[in-house]
């Protein structure tokens, strides 16, 4: 498609009034989140806090997450991310009247978390669904790559700005950089369209929500390829989200490095995300969306088992590492992404990611529980090593997995809804 047809096309004025509100609002919570992150690390020094602080956030991805999908089919996805931006607001207020007050404890840290957390099992289905309806089929994985092309520039803007606004202001003011920015996303929602299907319902009849997530869990079961492949990526999450988690510990205490350091390792990271995304929207990734993801998967793996193996006195190799990673991120991920939003009905989005989104995270807090007290004992390289052996394995072996394979044409529910008519789509002002 050319670019004039491209910047011409009329849908591009709300979504991006959206979209760049949204990509405001997530800056400003990655600097937030830096800021408290390196105030827990260097209070404690312990890897079970950080890891208890990530285990807390995800615990709503996976049992929150299920039914408010299949709340989110329902209501109005535009009010949903009002709400959940505005709780994003309300909790970053609240942390800069504890650290104001000069109360402010770990626990504090945790409650934070876990409402955020909750309000982000809400906002995420509700814009990828929006999304998905928003923009055209044929530019979804266009969307999909500048998602995650901005991803990376938050990762190289987010930590330098927590770690200047923490040498330039007190935690509280930082906190109420978070609170600004979340303005700045909620704003453009409250006079933007959003398109929502229309769902169809039995006269007299609706059905309850925990008949929607029945729904929703045969229609991803009907889905044999994505089955497979969520199988397979649970294994690696048991390593490798600890490995992400512990990355601020790994930088002050394997390698005696400062806030600087770990801020020019996640914008190496952030880079790597930019110019694997630039590469995967040039050059498209393989004509099976599936083998470019499974093979971004082994690179990753590669990486990590690098970090895992690193002497400490030889930091930059890691540097070099989290750049390799961060390139590989968009060719695991933007594939994935089109996969789902190209196949998964409009109606069905809400309850379908979310289960989707809720099983990935599964094996997260069994990983979490452990890797605090062993890499407290053992040392944190341990889990970086485990991380990439996994990866490259499970990315090898899926190659000899036919459903996975072939996930881009084993999908018949697109086919299923189909055939009962396509859903009506209803604009709310």
């Amino acid at each position: 498609m050319k670019n004039a047809e491209w910047n011409s096309e009329k849908w591009k004025v709300p979504f991006f009034t959206i979209w760049s509100g949204q990509s405001v609002s997530l800056l400003g919570s990655r600097i937030a989140q830096f800021a408290l992150i390196w105030w827990l690390t260097q209070l404690t020094g312990s890897a079970t806090v950080l890891a208890t602080a990530t285990l807390i956030a995800l615990l709503p991805e996976i049992f929150v997450a299920p039914l408010a999908g299949a709340y989110i089919d329902r209501w109005n996805r535009r009010w949903v991310m009002v709400v959940a931006d505005g709780v994003v607001a309300l909790v970053s207020l609240g942390l800069a009247v504890l650290f104001w007050s000069g109360v402010m404890q770990v626990w504090h840290v945790y409650v934070a978390m876990l409402i955020r957390a909750v309000g982000n099992s809400f906002h995420w289905p509700a814009m990828e669904a929006s999304t998905a309806l928003m923009v055209p089929k044929k530019h979804l994985a266009r969307v999909a790559g500048l998602n995650l092309t901005m991803q990376g520039i938050r990762n190289i803007a987010g930590p330098p700005l927590g770690a200047l606004f923490m040498e330039m202001m007190p935690l509280q003011a930082v906190m109420m950089v978070d609170v600004g920015t979340a303005l700045a996303a909620i704003l453009p929602l409250l006079w933007t369209a959003i398109p929502e299907p229309q769902r169809e319902i039995s006269a007299g009849h609706s059905p309850s929500i925990w008949a929607d997530m029945r729904d929703g869990m045969r229609y991803l079961w009907g889905w044999k390829g994505l089955v497979a492949f969520i199988g397979a990526a649970m294994i690696f999450k048991i390593a490798l989200t600890p490995a992400f988690s512990l990355f601020p510990l790994l930088v002050s205490e394997t390698f005696q490095r400062q806030a600087a350091d770990l801020s020019l390792l996640e914008a190496l990271n952030g880079i790597g995300a930019i110019l694997g995304g630039l590469i995967l929207g040039a050059w498209g990734g393989f004509h099976r969306k599936i083998f470019t993801a499974l093979m971004g998967m082994i690179v990753l793996g590669v990486g990590f088992i690098v970090i895992g193996l690193t002497p400490p006195d030889m930091f930059w190799l890691v540097l070099i590492s989290s750049f390799g990673i961060g390139m590989m991120v968009p060719m695991v991920d933007g594939p994935f992404i089109a996969i789902q939003q190209e196949t998964i009905a409009p109606e069905m989005q809400g309850r379908v990611l979310s289960l989707i989104g809720s099983l990935l995270w599964v094996t997260s807090p069994f990983s979490l529980a452990v890797a605090g007290p062993i890499s407290d004992a053992f040392g944190l390289q341990v889990w970086y090593l485990t991380a990439g052996i996994l990866c490259v394995g499970v990315g090898v072996s899926s190659f000899f997995v036919p459903v996975i394979v072939h996930i881009e044409e084993n999908n018949r529910n697109e086919k299923q809804i189909s055939a009962l008519g396509e859903p009506d789509i209803e604009m709310n002002p």
